[in-house]
């Protein structure tokens, strides 16, 4: 049974790049006594026991290979098909069994995984075929480190070759410092790595919470004591008597957008009309009021397209791609033909409520959705939501109480955010310092038996 692969990982914080230790790691353990430089910017110095060698000269780089020929449906005796992200299918056959570095040939190329069992490796992988000299482990440390963004392009599709790939010089003790230092980070990382991943536990269950309070004020209220009524509208339940039921719609005007044709040049020079498109997704769903977007347009393009000014405190909506993602106009705009606007009577409804409507309205909106590829919510559906509303001095009260319950919530989220950078920095830092020796750690690494950098092959 071959279904299960072990010990496979993944650095997330990314290269230290420089090859600069950090001051607040190094404090804290012993320095080697002797040193020598290396001529290497990105090694420094290093211990003058060690040598500096290239990956090809520690591991003989191959290239994985296409699965579709090899692939298979029994997870129980099949090998796991490794990419970028990990395993994600199985295959009859393997290109290697026992100890491995994968790295990305082509795509995602800065997230090496270390894996001890056998694999298939697809065709924009690499994977190595470790020298005796050298521990697997330890070679995985190591290539977090890598520069990765030396050998960034500016296409969409970043690519690593065997040559550059295997140029890269390493600091590097004998084999059984090697097993030492890698058993240290094992131990190490793990610990980060928990604390990691609880910050992030926190953040969903901080993320959820949000979601629950302003699900709970658009469709029951902040009264507690109010007589219900049931709404008729599944998603929406039993809602406050006084409120009304109604097609959003009817509440406000809604606005289509538009893209100026660009292949007439003149739409497109001395733009200085904000322009909300998909290339604000990003924007759009972390921010409550939008005031810049990627692109603008100009007068003309709007004259001579579908497109229109909008008034500020529109409630901009994505209609494709990623369904619903909103924000309140703080200027004049336009939009692109992939979102839509709602356009507000003040006297009627804030824009803070609706906005806070179409947040609560997530998983109603994921049922109109549609599309294999690009998801997309249809014009006539768009036409059928529905919510309840309260009076407009009620709405003011909602809002005030969300607003202020949210933002407690998104200041302990940022905090979290704040906790893993700093955290996967000095994870990332760590290794660093221990691969080029800026720490001795050998009085520290207490190797377990069978942990990583075993030479026989691990199944």
């Amino acid at each position: 049974m071959h279904k299960s692969t072990q010990n496979l990982s993944a650095c997330d914080a990314g290269p230290q790049g420089e090859g600069r230790e950090s001051p607040s790691i190094v404090g804290k353990y012993q320095r080697y006594e002797h040193y020598k430089e290396t001529g290497i910017e990105r090694l420094g110095s290093v211990p003058a026991h060690w040598t500096t060698k290239r990956l090809k000269h520690m591991a003989r780089i191959k290239n994985g290979q296409d699965y579709k020929h090899v692939e298979t449906s029994d997870s129980e005796n099949g090998y796991p098909v490794i990419g970028s992200g990990g395993p994600f299918t199985y295959a009859t056959k393997f290109v290697h069994r026992g100890e491995s570095v994968l790295l990305g040939r082509k795509g995602t190329i800065d997230k090496p995984l270390y894996i001890d069992d056998a694999f298939w490796t697809v065709d924009t992988m690499f994977y190595t075929e470790v020298q005796a000299t050298s521990c697997a482990k330890y070679l995985y440390y190591c290539s977090l480190t890598i520069p990765f963004g030396y050998y960034s392009t500016n296409t969409a599709l970043p690519s690593m070759t065997q040559e550059d790939l295997g140029g890269n010089q390493f600091s590097v003790p004998d084999i059984d410092e090697q097993r030492q230092i890698a058993s240290f980070l094992d131990h190490e990382t793990a610990k980060i790595d928990i604390l990691i991943d609880k910050q992030q536990q926190l953040i969903q269950l901080l993320k959820e919470k949000r979601q629950a309070v302003i699900s709970h004020a658009v469709t029951k209220g902040i009264d507690s004591n109010v007589p219900m009524k049931d709404s008729g509208v599944e998603w929406l339940g039993e809602v406050p008597e006084h409120w009304s039921v109604a097609r959003v719609k009817f509440i406000s005007k809604l606005e289509s957008g538009h893209t100026p044709d660009k292949k007439i040049e003149a739409y497109w020079m001395d733009c200085n009309i904000p322009w909300v498109s998909l290339n604000d997704s990003k924007t759009l769903k972390n921010v409550d009021y939008i005031s810049e977007t990627k692109f603008n347009v100009n007068a003309l393009g709007i004259e001579n397209s579908s497109a229109r000014m909008l008034p500020k405190n529109c409630v901009v909506f994505t209609r494709d791609a990623s369904i619903g993602l909103t924000a309140i106009t703080t200027c004049e705009m336009a939009v692109s033909q992939h979102l839509i606007a709602w356009v507000v009577d003040p006297k009627n409804i804030s824009p803070e409520y609706l906005l806070l409507v179409f947040y609560a309205m997530e998983k109603e909106l994921d049922r109109y959705t549609f599309g294999a590829t690009i998801k997309t919510i249809g014009m006539a559906d768009v036409k059928k939501l529905v919510c309840a509303f309260p009076d407009r001095a009620s709405q003011d009260r909602i809002t005030d109480y969300v607003f202020n319950k949210k933002k407690a919530i998104d200041s302990a989220v940022a905090k979290a955010v704040d906790s893993i950078a700093l955290m996967q920095e000095r994870r990332t830092a760590l290794i660093a310092a221990a691969v080029t020796g800026k720490i001795d750690v050998r009085h520290h690494a207490s190797r377990p038996a069978g942990s990583a950098c075993n030479t026989e092959m691990v199944l």
